[in-house]
């Protein structure tokens, strides 16, 4: 049986689409159709359910790709090992939010550098970046949302404590967190909001876990990086909520302080998301794994 034929059904089978994995291929995508219907009347048994909007596994597509992507994996592994070592530099194409990138994933892949690896970044919001991933854009991608299907695969890469932050002259307006706790969410209502997109799901998640409220202004100021935000803030515009690795130095201080303590706090969870099947690719393996090990004191 045709190896190449193999890899496309592999590829077809994790992107659930004859045109996503054409692109991640480099193939047109009547040539995809083709070499899956190559390889169906090869095992005389249809592979794939077609529908307008991509393509659903059979039971027999299922039990091909259990029995041979472990198998074409190990192979790609074995053949761009070989490529790594006779390359120079490899180039990792990295993604997630700028923030995270700035403050931790960048530096942290610093060492690899100097091992040959080469960085390049994209930001954008979580769907854009799982988007790009699955098309071949990217790489690794940092998602605070957990992909789903077959076409990538995600391991938890830290958690974050959310923080909810002002200057501390609004603070002062009301007494403090010990008042915040007692008056409830409704003391916030006339102090502006800074947040990283209109739909407020860093303010959301918070009022939802610590005060069972959904929030009732919109945002003063929107601004896509996390950074920016929390210089609004810091400038005395308003109130945030920000994940504590980002604000802890702001904490310490005294620039911004955070209004409330609540017993079991917000967490957000990060993950390293990648396509099945290219950690066979050393570099990309590499990386993986060094971010994964760095996470481990964040």
């Amino acid at each position: 049986m045709d190896l190449a034929l193999l890899r496309t059904f592999v590829t077809v089978h994790r992107a659930g689409s004859f045109t996503r994995a054409a692109a991640l291929l480099g193939l047109s995508q009547p040539a995809v159709t083709s070499q899956i219907r190559a390889l169906e009347r090869q095992l005389g048994r249809p592979l794939f359910l077609r529908y307008a909007r991509g393509v659903t596994p059979t039971t027999i597509g299922d039990e091909l790709a259990h029995k041979v992507a472990p198998h074409l994996d190990a192979l790609t592994e074995i053949t761009e090992a070989g490529l790594d070592r006779d390359s120079v530099t490899r180039t990792l194409h990295l993604a997630g939010p700028p923030e995270f990138l700035a403050e931790r994933a960048l530096p942290a892949l610093t060492p690899l550098i100097a091992q040959g690896l080469s960085i390049r970044s994209a930001f954008g919001s979580a769907d854009e970046l799982l988007s790009g991933l699955a098309a071949g854009h990217h790489d690794l991608t940092v998602t605070t949302t957990r992909p789903r299907g077959g076409l990538l695969t995600a391991t938890p890469l830290c958690d974050e404590e959310h923080v909810l932050i002002a200057a501390p002259h609004w603070a002062d307006g009301w007494g403090g967190p010990a008042a915040l706790q007692t008056g409830g969410v409704r003391l916030l209502d006339p102090v502006p909001i800074m947040e990283v997109h209109e739909s407020l799901p860093l303010i959301t998640h918070y009022w939802s876990t610590v005060f069972d409220a959904k929030p009732v202004a919109s945002a003063a100021v929107i601004a896509a990086d996390l950074r920016a935000v929390l210089a609004c803030v810091t400038a005395g515009a308003g109130l945030a909520v920000l994940p504590r690795y980002l604000c802890a130095e702001a904490l310490g201080r005294g620039e911004v302080v955070a209004l409330l303590d609540p017993p079991v706090p917000p967490l957000r969870t990060y993950f390293l998301a990648v396509r099945t099947g290219t950690l066979g690719l050393p570099h990309i393996a590499r990386a993986h794994e060094w971010l994964l090990r760095s996470a481990v004191d964040w």
